[in-house]
């Protein structure tokens, strides 16, 4: 999917990431792309605030029901006296999924050693995926269910292919994350504006959320607000230092790296690749085929809508956006 360039470019590939999950948004998403009108007022909006998931979370956030005809959203967009265009311009989507770590957890178990880990997450939003270790998994598989962790709160994949399925949670004696705008979860609009970016037909997603805002409510993570490309080897170092004897330091990202420009990603890569120097640190990146292509092209290529997982920049999986399934390739 891309988050950045022309308005129907957009539209027409969140219809094809939608398709199949969210019938109400891909209908939504293709009526912009033949709908010029729409696509102008689309157009006056910076290029990073036309992505289609914050203008629509903007237009339902202001009382537009979903699941809807799109003939609902043109009219609440064309007859906007600025409300929209305001949130569109002052909010982001950082709902940072925490059903990815269903396909997450099987990445961190593959990496080299078995001591405890600390966590860094690159464009943490509120920190949410910070928190493998409080969750349950289940994960199916061509030979049953393997499952792993308490009773509750629970996280389920459907999984193919020889992934590393761990037989216990992994032990996170660190956490910390960076973002442009770290989010509060304990602060009631911040958590109704998250729950407002969740897909329409998504309750499943609703109930996690709640769930993953309260862990976090309860143990709030250590967010710095700035530039991850600034921040990230500062925090890392800090990160390392404060591990114990054979520690490692696994930094990971999930649907962030399409957000910065092409310079951008670029500036990351190599910046993970100078970190990878320290034998204790580990990259694990979760991330659309587009927004890393010298990682996407260690791998077979994806399928639609599918994002590339990979461990030290060596994809090793492809995965669903929203963590619902995961291939661990030979």
């Amino acid at each position: 999917m891309s988050v950045l360039g022309d308005v129907q470019t957009t539209y027409r590939s969140f219809a094809v990431y939608a398709a199949g999950s969210s019938p109400c948004f891909e209908e939504w998403a293709l009526g912009v792309v033949d709908d010029h009108e729409v696509q102008r007022w689309l157009a006056r909006l910076p290029e990073p605030k036309r992505q289609p998931n914050l203008v629509f979370a903007a237009a339902r956030w202001h009382g537009l029901a979903a699941p809807a005809p799109y003939d609902h959203l043109r009219a609440t967009l064309l007859g906007d006296a600025g409300r929209i265009r305001a949130t569109s311009m002052e909010r982001a989507t950082q709902t940072n999924e925490v059903g990815r770590l269903a396909v997450l957890v099987p990445a961190f178990a593959s990496v080299p050693g078995d001591g405890p880990v600390g966590l860094l997450d690159v464009g943490a939003s509120a920190g949410l995926c910070l928190y493998p270790d409080r969750w349950s998994y289940s994960w199916s598989t061509g030979r049953g269910a393997v499952t792993v962790g308490p009773a509750a709160p629970s996280l389920h994949a459907g999984v193919s292919g020889p992934a590393p399925l761990s037989e216990a949670l992994p032990e996170v004696v660190w956490r910390g994350g960076i973002d442009l705008n770290p989010l509060d979860a304990a602060d009631a609009d911040t958590c109704r504006w998250l729950l407002t970016l969740v897909w329409p037909e998504h309750d499943d997603r609703r109930v996690r959320l709640e769930e993953a805002l309260d862990i976090a409510r309860h143990e709030p993570p250590g967010l710095r607000r700035g530039d991850l490309l600034q921040e990230l080897p500062g925090l890392a170092a800090e990160a390392l230092a404060a591990l114990p004897h054979g520690g490692r330091l696994l930094v990971f990202s999930s649907a962030v790296i399409a957000y910065l420009d092409v310079p951008g990603r670029e500036r990351y890569a190599a910046l993970m690749r100078d970190l990878l120097t320290d034998p204790r640190l580990h990259w694990v990146s979760n991330e659309r085929p587009r927004a890393l292509p010298a990682v996407t092209a260690t791998g077979p290529p994806p399928p639609p809508g599918r994002y590339v997982l990979a461990v030290d920049g060596h994809a090793v999986a492809h995965t669903h956006q929203h963590g619902r399934d995961l291939h661990w390739w030979d």
